[in-house]
């Protein structure tokens, strides 16, 4: 409703309308359409994604990303917000290639719900701006829901499943406002203990603790070493991640409210009653170069098994 002018001049009424149809014009020429999608944007107050609107892998496998391109997809990022001018997010030798030049993601078009997550990546060796000392930092966020840059022009609300040297899988509640400036809710339930420091860490057994973006907002993976130090190479005495420029594989098991990851086979977190238990996903640019050459989601039980147990 900002657009006072078209190519043609003054621009016409129906352009101020808030509904109607949508058609494709022809004029002589050849054109193919593709990958056409409406998103709907929050309302007042935000709702969470609707768990029957969400798609669930039924018989097979979802590729969210088919080797050849970004279909599907759509990107922000903070500052430039849908255009990628540097070319952070490309498609190269059937693999995505994160540049990690800036901060923001690469997200589905669509929400999904109750799936078996299977992403296969490994880190470059380029590291940018203000964290080009520190640890390689990226992450997959799920459930994501509200705006797009929610979290400070950045990602959507979102429940994040880490993707960092010395911390993979670590639960991170991505706090998020709608577009009236409230609050987004997130929530997820966790059996939990306290390492040294008193950070909260995931311990399988113990009690369950209540984690909400309104008190806590993280949960690290069992593992994660005490003298963690944000700092580039840094690797813990059992952190399960392959090193630098070596494959690595995260499955992410999402049956309603029951979160489970795993990191190159071995389960690391685990969370309950998360909320909400559906929503668009997103892979994150952090300042840290990354290559992607899988991501798909399989139906529950039915998806390439993660092969070592929990080992606490």
């Amino acid at each position: 409703n900002e657009v006072t002018e078209s190519k043609d001049g003054k621009v016409p009424p129906g352009a101020k309308r808030k509904s109607g149809h949508f058609g494709f014009a022809g004029h002589n020429d050849p054109v193919a359409f593709r990958n056409i999608a409406l998103r709907e944007l929050p309302g007042d107050p935000a709702t969470p994604p609707s768990r029957e609107q969400a798609i669930r892998p039924t018989d097979g496998p979802i590729e969210l990303f088919n080797g050849r391109n970004l279909e599907g997809f759509s990107t922000w990022i903070r500052g430039s917000k849908y255009a990628d001018p540097k070319k952070v997010f490309t498609v190269k030798d059937g693999m995505v290639h994160i540049s990690g030049d800036g901060y923001g993601g690469l997200i589905t078009n669509r929400a999904y719900r109750d799936y078996h997550l299977i992403i296969e990546f490994k880190w470059g060796g380029k590291t940018w701006g203000d964290r080009v000392d520190r640890s390689r930092d990226s992450g997959l966020l799920l459930h994501c829901w509200g705006p797009d840059g929610g979290y400070g022009n950045t990602w959507m609300a979102s429940i994040e499943a880490q993707i960092i040297e010395g911390g993979m899988g670590d639960f991170i509640l991505v706090s998020g406002n709608d577009e009236n400036g409230k609050p987004i809710p997130l929530s997820i339930t966790c059996e939990t203990d306290r390492d040294p420091n008193g950070q909260v860490i995931w311990r399988r057994g113990n009690p369950r603790e209540r984690i909400d973006n309104f008190n806590r907002q993280r949960v690290n993976w069992y593992g994660r070493d005490p003298t963690w130090k944000d700092e580039i190479d840094f690797r813990g005495k059992i952190d399960p991640d392959s090193p630098v420029g070596e494959w690595n594989r995260m499955d992410v098991i999402c049956d309603g409210g029951h979160i489970q990851v795993f990191m190159n086979g071995v389960m690391v977190n685990e969370a309950f009653d998360s909320y909400p238990t559906a929503g668009r996903l997103q892979l994150q640019t952090e300042m840290a170069e990354l290559h992607v050459r899988k991501w798909e989601l399989w139906p529950l039980n039915k998806g390439p098994q993660p092969a070592v147990p929990y080992t606490p």
